[in-house]
């Protein structure tokens, strides 16, 4: 019996200290996380006019709330680490969501930059209370009468929620960037790999590195250096060195150094802008020197291997073919061919090759001609029609000249986000796809649908540098990997000399220094 008691008894004082603890210890305080999105990739060499509003809007409207935090891996990313802790509310400002034709379009307008900027400044205003805020952005966006937007973009959010809050960004490695951004923001997370498989990981790190600065465990100690380097994206592949060894070094200094956090720019050369090309950022946690130490190595390092990043040879069509023609013969197929310099899509050189040379089952996915989908819109075109008309070749020399296909429509109709496309059977089992602007297939899912499958072709030709090799290369799948060049100094060759810079510092970068 007086056992009974005592354990009543204990039972109770036990209950009455959680009640006495429950009510002295105060909640934990909610941090508010702003989550933006202002995302582009822009070639302002490219055809087709400034970037408007409309543009923006073609895709989607602007999302936010929780449709934003599902959009995109960077922001997913950030939103799962972020879940993990109990003390994180987010909240989705109103974002653009992505250009009709992505990186094929041209420079921004100053209007559209501004009128989204307005939105996001106005709902992030509107908040009660901001602990942090998320950027999710790209690096490599130009806009007209504004240098750098990535670093205006944080500018403005700086100036608005005060020097107290912190800012952190994440950003495809293709990013134009310098010291600037960091003079506003505190962190910056980069992808280390091309194709960008880390994009989530870098939202994730970014969400841990951001609370610890919310929480005052971290304070955000940083450094920049910018190796005079410009090459062209093609060659920026991590899957050969030195490019891998760059971002090996760049991951061996935060695996030895506590909170240390280094990051790499590889520049995107097809836009014109003040800081284009290589650039370092670092973050230590109140260790300038280390900062500092580490950024130097990495330009020191860069700087050592200029050579061997920039010099690369790409077959032109002619011999590129020819070479599919001999892994056919031996068995090393399915041939991959990316045409790594077509930045609008509608460059003709290597399917003119493939048909002067008699090739045969190949999927040529993509080639870009609007107009051709809006005639045959308007013809009421089905499957099984004669097709006989002229394609591609039509936004510049670089583009080459027009191909006359004569075939069948195979597919017609909404496919890969577009609401219409054709695919257009020819002889000897070849099958071209056109779509309405610029296309890059990264995977191999697209490439099965209607009654087209992948067992049924040899060779596959896509509009692309390095992404393509996610589902062609790294996979298994392909057993000859060609990247196909385009004679004439062009936009989006190697030969970034020929292209008319107005406010890159070419000559003063390896390897067009004078």
């Amino acid at each position: 019996m007086k056992q009974y008691l005592l354990i009543i008894c204990f039972t109770l004082v036990a209950t009455l200290q959680n009640q006495c603890a429950n009510k002295i210890q105060p909640e934990a305080k909610m941090l508010k996380v702003a989550v933006i999105k202002f995302q582009h990739e822009t070639c302002t060499f490219c055809p087709g006019g400034d970037i408007e509003k409309e543009d923006w809007i073609k895709y989607s409207e602007p999302l936010s709330g929780e449709e934003l935090l599902a959009s995109g891996s960077y922001i997913r990313g950030f939103v799962h680490q972020s879940k993990e802790f109990p003390d994180i509310e987010l909240i989705g400002i109103t974002s653009p969501i992505g250009v009709y034709g992505g990186s094929s379009r041209s420079w921004n307008s100053e209007a559209s930059f501004n009128y989204f900027m307005d939105i996001i400044l106005k709902e992030l205003a509107s908040i009660d209370q901001v602990d942090g805020v998320y950027l999710s952005l790209h690096g490599a966006m130009a806009t007209r009468n504004i240098a750098r937007p990535e670093a205006e973009i944080a500018k403005r959010i700086r100036e608005l929620v005060g020097k107290e809050v912190p800012i952190v960004g994440t950003f495809d490695l293709h990013g134009n960037e310098d010291e600037e951004f960091l003079k506003w923001a505190d962190g910056a997370f980069v992808t280390k790999r091309y194709p960008h498989y880390d994009a989530f990981l870098q939202g994730e790190r970014a969400a841990r590195y951001l609370r610890k600065c919310m929480n005052g465990t971290y304070q955000p100690t940083t450094a920049s250096r910018k190796p005079p380097i410009l090459t062209a994206t093609v060659v920026q592949w991590t899957g050969q060195s030195p490019s891998m060894d760059i971002m090996e070094r760049a991951r061996r200094w935060e695996s030895r150094e506590k909170d240390a956090f280094v990051n790499v720019f590889y520049g995107y050369p097809w836009s014109d802008v003040p800081d284009v090309g290589t650039c370092v950022h670092v973050m230590t946690n109140n260790d300038q020197a280390l900062a500092d130490k580490i950024a130097e190595d990495m330009y020191d390092f860069i700087w050592r291997v200029r050579k061997e990043f920039v010099d690369r040879g790409y077959l032109m069509p002619e011999e590129a073919v020819a070479k599919t023609q001999q892994a056919i013969t031996a068995g090393e197929y399915p041939v991959a061919m990316g045409d790594y310099s077509d930045r609008p899509g509608d460059a003709t050189w290597i399917l003119k090759e493939l048909l002067d040379q008699g090739v045969s089952d190949f999927l040529f996915a993509s080639l870009r001609d609007e107009k051709v989908l809006e005639q045959l819109k308007a013809d009421g075109a089905s499957i099984g029609d004669d097709f006989d008309m002229p394609v591609g070749g039509f936004t510049s020399e670089a583009a080459g000249a027009p191909v006359q296909l004569k075939g069948k429509i195979k597919f017609v109709g909404p496919h890969a986000g577009f609401d219409f496309v054709a695919a257009i059977e020819l002889a000897n089992n070849n099958v071209v796809l056109i779509v309405p602007t610029y296309h890059q297939v990264t995977t191999l899912r697209p490439l099965n649908f209607g009654t087209i499958r992948l067992d049924d072709y040899k060779i596959f030709i896509v509009k692309s540098r390095v992404h393509f090799r996610r589902g062609f290369d790294e996979t298994g799948f392909a057993k000859t990997i060609l990247v196909v060049d385009a004679p004439g100094p062009w936009i989006g060759t190697t030969r970034l000399d020929a292209l008319h810079y107005q406010h890159a510092p070419i000559k003063e970068m390896y390897p067009y220094k004078e």
